[in-house]
């Protein structure tokens, strides 16, 4: 097991781990989604470690692809400001009652653990000020797929466009 997971089995108890050894993430979100600071102990335990894989896997990338589109799925990149490390922010987002119709059937919550953590994040109102992008998954599966091919079309034209000028970005 690694150092991130060591300090938050260190810092949240043993109660959050499962008999296979992996982070109950229903317990633990009990405790971090109730409490701002639990939660900002968690986000200082597990962010630097998670930005620092990212940076690995582009480098990685970098070295054995001279072209191409990293994309890059992190819920809280707007609040961290790490959006700011990449050419284009995509925000997906649907209507409010969707996310928490979603958030109950997926991850077996109750009402209160689902508003919990949606009223933890920051309001998507915030996100989409900042976003080069958006995605609207509040319809069907179709249109949903739809908003994506022509996000993807777009931030293939920008790297083609960007690649021809001798931009290296």
């Amino acid at each position: 097991m690694g150092e991130v997971y060591r300090q938050v089995v260190r810092n949240f108890g043993e109660g959050i781990v499962n008999e296979d050894g992996t982070i109950d993430r229903r317990r633990l979100g009990s405790i971090v989604f109730g409490d701002c600071e639990k939660r900002q102990l968690l986000n200082s335990l597990v962010h630097p470690g998670v930005r620092a894989e990212v940076r690995r896997r582009i480098a990685e990338l970098e070295s054995t692809h001279s072209a191409g589109i990293i994309i890059i799925d992190a819920a809280l990149m707007v609040e961290t400001g790490s959006y700011r490390n990449y050419n284009k922010l995509v925000v997906v987002y649907c209507k409010p009652a969707l996310q928490l119709d979603r958030l109950l059937r997926r991850g077996g919550l109750t009402l209160q653990e689902a508003k919990a953590r949606i009223d933890s994040q920051m309001p998507v109102e915030e996100k989409l000020k900042v976003a080069d992008y958006r995605i609207d998954t509040s319809g069907t599966f179709s249109q949903t797929r739809e908003q994506i091919e022509a996000v993807y079309r777009d931030l293939v034209l920008h790297e083609i466009e960007h690649r021809g000028a001798g931009h290296t970005e």
